[in-house]
């Protein structure tokens, strides 16, 4: 348990970082489920909509510090593989 003041309040800023890093990578996951999603369902025009959407937030997690920008870039890289060889 923090004892000085100023360990508090890193604890604090922690715990609230946290929180948000935690709520920004589940929305890029849910993002990527749905480009996932309408991949699998065959719609090339649904899916290239949902990669529109997922791409910006994806580089903002890398922007943010949540992911590493490779990751990001072969993610981004393999969806867009994907949606290509759609018919």
């Amino acid at each position: 348990m923090a004892t000085h003041k100023s360990a508090e309040k890193r604890n604090r800023q922690t715990a609230t970082r946290t929180a948000t890093n935690k709520a920004r990578l589940s929305r890029i996951r849910t993002y990527v489920k749905k480009v996932e999603e309408a991949i699998a369902s065959g719609d090339k025009a649904a899916a290239q909509a949902a990669f529109r959407a997922a791409q910006p937030e994806m580089q903002r997690g890398v922007g943010k510090g949540v992911v590493h920008k490779n990751t990001v870039a072969r993610k981004i890289s393999r969806l867009n593989h994907r949606i290509a060889a759609l018919a």
